[in-house]
């Protein structure tokens, strides 16, 4: 039910995956690795899995009050001459 919360065309989990993996540029060779900044930078080495699991709290919580609002009505106006 977690991937069913949509942001920007991808669900919120895949966002969260795709920036917390290690990448490395392939021009400077500076590696990106959010486990050495949620260690050096945040004092929190499970930082990582900590958001995530806030992410999946919230799309969890958002799909759940998406799913129980009133179906949206749309009222034709008469126009008026």
């Amino acid at each position: 039910e977690a991937y069913e919360y949509i942001v920007n065309g991808r669900p919120a989990l895949e966002w969260v995956m795709g920036r917390q993996c290690v990448k490395t540029d392939k021009k400077s060779g500076i590696v990106n690795d959010a486990n050495c900044y949620a260690v050096e930078t945040i004092g929190n080495p499970a930082y990582p899995l900590e958001l995530f699991q806030r992410v999946i709290t919230v799309s969890l919580e958002t799909m759940r009050i998406v799913k129980n609002l009133p179906k949206l009505e749309i009222r034709e106006t008469e126009e008026t001459s």
